[in-house]
């Protein structure tokens, strides 16, 4: 297959480079993110390779399917921004990474919560500057907290390890329940009671029309007075401005995110140089209680070298005219 790989970075080069030497794909590479704007990229290609900016509505669909692109190659487990129904229609395959390193996603949640907790970002800065008061810093034992984790997929499922072993309850919120979580010691509760009971809340699921703004207002109200939120799943799962209210009332005791709802604009590029454009954002970096990173909880090499290797085997079975079990169908919105 002639493949067009889009949000190409260095790193993605060099993965794909070394994995695509197991595969006879010809891969094209372009550091632009794929929209409408861009699509025509994609001419003389029979499949494209996105991530999760990416941004696969009916009109790029439709584009695609006239260039008779075959395939959608997400290297990534989430599929938010793909229109399911639309690419089902027009005869395009979807297909995803749904497991590429669950322990990289869930080993960078708990150094948020870590750092957060014990402000060692904050010391660090400190001690750079000769400061070594300890005032302001002041942390707390997780054990024997209750940590809430919405989502028990295989990523949900490292953070119970994770926690467990750090002494906490651990209890979850899951559409699907399932007895492989159950039996690491998770306690399954309605989502209203694990908002009520937590310490910490970790958000662990996809993001679907359903749990758009799952964490809004009224949900923050039923959480326990200085909460600690960690979203590591998809920017749109909170209401970013429901959240700064939360923290000027200091209901919400801090936040650590690797996602943003309007994250688009604003990560996987260098902007250093340039007036951030973003008020919600530039709001929510005045918080001394707020740790940001840039969508980089997935980026180890063992998870780039999965996401690289199946996403190659993924397009070679539709090649092959194989069952891919990696297909996205629209069932999966439900």
């Amino acid at each position: 297959m002639r493949v067009a790989l889009f949000s190409a970075k260095s790193y993605d080069r060099e993965f794909f480079e070394s994995a695509k030497a197991h595969f006879s794909h010809e891969l094209v590479y372009f550091e632009t993110k794929l929209d409408a704007a861009t699509v025509n990229l994609a001419k003389g290609c029979d499949a494209v390779c996105v991530f999760v900016n990416d941004r696969l509505d009916v009109t790029t669909l439709s584009k695609l399917a006239e260039y008779r692109v075959r395939a959608i190659a997400l290297r990534c487990a989430g599929f938010n921004n793909v229109d399911l129904i639309a690419s089902q229609k027009m005869g395009l395959q979807v297909v995803r990474v749904p497991a590429y390193s669950p322990h990289s996603v869930a080993e960078h949640t708990m150094a948020l919560i870590l750092a957060l907790n014990r402000k060692t970002h904050r010391a660090y800065s400190r001690v750079r500057e000769s400061n070594f008061a300890l005032e302001g810093l002041m942390g707390f034992d997780l054990h024997g907290l209750t940590a809430g984790l919405v989502g028990t997929g295989k990523i949900g499922k490292c953070m119970i390890s994770i926690l467990k072993g750090f002494g906490c309850k651990v209890l979850a919120f899951d559409l699907c329940p399932c007895e492989s979580a159950k039996a690491l010691g998770v306690e399954y509760v309605g989502l209203d009671d694990l908002l009520k009971q937590s310490d910490i809340v970790s958000l662990h699921c996809p993001l679907t029309p359903e749990s758009h703004y799952l964490i809004d207002a009224v949900a923050i109200e039923k959480m326990k007075k200085d909460v600690m939120l960690i979203n590591t799943s998809r920017g749109g799962l909170i209401d970013t401005r429901a959240v700064i209210l939360a923290l000027k009332s200091k209901k919400i005791g801090s936040l650590g995110m690797d996602v943003y709802e309007e994250e688009g604009d604003l990560f996987f590029q260098d902007l250093s140089s340039q007036v951030l454009q973003d008020d919600v954002f530039a709001r929510l970096l005045t918080f001394h209680n707020v740790l940001i990173t840039a969508h980089q909880a997935f980026f180890t090499s063992n998870a780039l070298s999965s996401i690289s290797m199946t996403t190659l085997q993924n397009l070679s079975e539709i090649e092959q005219g194989l069952v891919c079990k990696n297909t996205i169908g629209i069932e999966l919105l439900s």
